[in-house]
């Protein structure tokens, strides 16, 4: 199955311009693309905006664009001899069963599995560990072409209900649904107008707290708005749901929260970026109406874990720039600051769960996951067996209940599924993937070197055991750097044919992420991030340096931020790399916290154009305002999607327009917009299938792949 945009007509459009691909390419025609007379003006410099009415996403001049732009590169990537045999390779090593980490609820087991292609997973549960599964969603039937998804799932604390949300299209607009578990069945309930957070049930099990955005005319979510938290009693009408919190005055906070396991507290936490946060909280069944403070100072991330009574017990990076455990006793609120549980360590603290009465600290050791246990009181009880290095995840359950479960996955491990004793300390396996591949062929190993101002990074080199470091080995370096989030290894099917082909994988930790701590994450933001572009093409530079690749054979990939880096770099340093691959991405900094965008609280990353010294950081390495007219451009594909409402298609509209016209070689400049498509969640198999073997098979001409 084979989907586009459009029906390649090309609707009045009324010339276009003949330009050369590559060496070996015939010729491609690009669509002349009008250059308007928009210029801004910030700070003293007029800085033009030739293609601002690709912003009309509903525009007819648009579509017509569009449609042109994929009229071109669809039938030039099926042209590719590799192509089919890519795609059908894809496809056959996708084809093994895949599970997700089970939640229990009320003695009942719910997991996600997928038999091999199935385009979305399903949702089974079973009343027991060892109880035959049952179907509980099928979201393959929600949809002819497989693009409405089961996006989230929230069993009840009786394990009785569950909250689920569908997303249409790839959209991060929600809708949730409550299912009896018992029957199958759902309840008329459908609550509309979310995103991005989760359902929070109540301890009684008779409905969910949530965040909801305002409404507009049409009844849609007004996503320029900051939400309210509400409560949805099962099986009433949505208009009838309880408000419960609004934060007062002219904000761009956004309130969640999350009800205690014992249902005694709403934890309610104040979201706008992802430097710092508030959080409060309501005592649920009493007569108190307004959240009290907890943390109000906005000066660090505090994350909620668990309570244990009227012990709140909370991550933080205050005072702790790798991360600790802090604990508040909302019965001594008054009597003091809150206590320490478990201290930093030289480890990045990433992440705990609060099981068995157990604080299962999960940590980030160079880039790879390391798993510790404290009590309560913050004793250290030992560690969790890892099976390599790799990434662990999950650890979720009850404070009473020493039972949970986990996933671990490294670049040469499919994800395996472990059930853990908090009590004897040991795992057993609980679900383990079986691909229809040779892995053991394979080698990974972890390498740093020095950027550009002598900051030690890490990178994982992935590839055939064996190869010959003759700089001949064509190499995909992908990145991403920004927003605390970590890059850490992991096994993908598209991945391995990469490898499968010869290739080279590699994953820089970009300053940016979250590998190191605050201090890491900070060093690539706002007026530091230049450090992250420094950090990738340090990266490339060293591969090269050391034999594993040349430019000729070097690719570089990343998506949203990650697509920023790969705009970035490809106008900073076209001469570095054979190819470029940026997907979904940022790549109009100026902009890109405009209404029509709706991301204005990537803010904390990024700094806002009306800051004076934001506003020249951006400007010097925004893609979209430094591509320089005659310059040689690697070949790149540029890949969005109609239904991207997270970093909306127009960036990479007006980027591609933007590097089509600079274009002063034969090398190809690519857009493909996927429809029926978002920024990559619930995306189905068939289309992940195809936009991968578009990607490899691209990357096999431009890098003369022949095998």
């Amino acid at each position: 199955m084979r989907k586009h945009l459009g029906t390649f007509i090309f609707l009045g459009l009324a010339a276009l311009v003949l330009t050369a691909c590559s060496p070996a390419d015939t010729t491609t025609a690009y669509p002349e693309t009008e250059r308007g007379d928009v210029v801004d003006t910030y700070f003293g410099d007029e800085v033009a905006d030739p293609y601002r009415w690709l912003e009309d996403l509903d525009g007819d001049a648009t579509a017509t664009w569009v449609e042109a732009q994929n009229a071109i590169s669809f039938p030039y990537l099926e042209a590719i001899p590799q192509r089919e045999t890519i795609k059908n390779r894809l496809t056959e090593l996708w084809n093994y069963e895949r599970y997700g980490v089970p939640e229990k609820e009320g003695g009942r087991y719910f997991y996600e599995r997928n038999s091999g292609l199935q385009n979305q997973d399903v949702l089974y549960v079973a009343d027991a560990i060892d109880a035959e599964p049952r179907v509980l969603i099928e979201p393959n039937t929600f949809s002819e072409d497989a693009t409405v998804a089961l996006a989230s799932w929230v069993p009840s604390p009786d394990g009785k209900w569950l909250a689920y949300s569908t997303s249409d299209g790839g959209t991060d607009w929600k809708t949730w649904h409550i299912r009896n578990v018992d029957t199958g069945e759902d309840l008329g309930d459908a609550v509309s107008r979310c995103k991005f957070t989760a359902a929070s049930w109540s301890g009684d099990s008779e409905g969910f707290y949530y965040s909801r955005y305002p409404a507009l005319e049409d009844g849609t979510g007004d996503g320029s708005k900051t939400t309210s938290v509400y409560f949805h009693r099962r099986g009433t009408a949505p208009d009838e749901d309880a408000h419960v919190y609004t934060i007062p005055g002219d904000t761009t906070k956004n309130p969640s929260g999350t009800v205690t396991r014992d249902g005694r507290y709403l934890i309610i936490s104040h979201f706008d970026g992802y430097n710092a946060n508030d959080v409060y909280y309501l005592p649920l069944g009493t007569r108190a109406t307004e959240p009290l403070p907890i943390f109000d100072q906005w000066d660090a991330r505090y994350n909620f874990i668990a309570n244990d009574g009227r012990t709140l017990f909370f991550w933080t990076n205050k005072d702790a720039p790798k991360g600790r455990v802090i604990a508040v006793d909302l019965g001594r609120r008054s009597a003091g600051t809150p206590r320490e549980v478990v201290a930093e360590a030289e480890e990045t603290l990433s992440s705990v769960e609060f099981v068995g009465g157990t604080l299962i600290c999960q940590y980030l050791r160079d880039a790879h996951s390391l798993v510790r246990l404290h009590g309560a009181d913050g004793s250290a009880s030992g560690e969790v067996e890892l099976p390599g290095m790799g990434t662990a995840k999950g650890f979720s359950g009850h404070g009473d209940d020493p039972e949970t479960f986990y996933s671990y996955t490294d670049f040469t491990t499919p994800t395996a599924i472990f059930r853990y004793s908090v009590d004897s300390g040991e795992s057993t396996l609980f679900a383990c993937p079986e691909p229809p591949v040779d892995l053991s062929g394979y080698e990974a190993k972890q390498v740093f070197f020095e950027s550009k101002d002598g900051t030690r990074v890490p990178m994982f080199i992935v590839h055939k055991t064996g190869i010959a470091l003759d700089g001949q080995n064509p190499t995909l370096l992908y990145g991403y750097g920004g927003f605390n989030s970590s890059r850490t290894p992991s096994y993908r099917t598209t991945r391995m044919v990469w490898l499968e082909m010869g290739g080279v994988l590699v994953i820089a930790n970009l300053r940016g992420g979250g590998e190191y701590g605050r201090a890491w994450h900070m060093a690539g933001t706002k007026l530091q991030k230049q450090n992250v572009f420094d950090d990738f093409i340090a990266a490339a530079e060293w591969l090269i340096a050391n034999g594993y690749t040349s430019t000729p054979k070097l690719a570089i990939q990343g998506r949203s931020n990650g697509g920023l880096l790969v705009g970035a770099v490809i106008t900073q340093r076209p001469d570095l790399f054979g190819a470029a691959l940026p997907a979904v991405g940022v790549l109009d900094m100026l902009r890109y916290h405009t209404p029509s965008a709706n991301a204005r609280q990537w803010a904390s990353d990024y700094g806002l154009s009306e800051d004076e010294d934001e506003y020249r950081a951006q400007r010097a390495y925004s893609p979209y305002h430094n591509t320089t007219e005659g310059a040689c451009y690697p070949p790149t594909l540029i890949t969005t999607a109609d239904h991207d409402d997270r970093v909306v298609p127009w960036h990479s509209f007006k980027f591609a327009a933007a590097m089509q016209h600079a274009q002063g070689c034969s090398n190809p400049i690519l857009i493909r917009v996927e429809t029926r498509a978002g920024h990559g969640a619930g995306k189905p198999t068939w289309m992940q299938i195809e936009v991968a073997a578009d990607q490899w098979a691209f990357l096999a001409k431009a890098l003369e792949i022949e095998n």
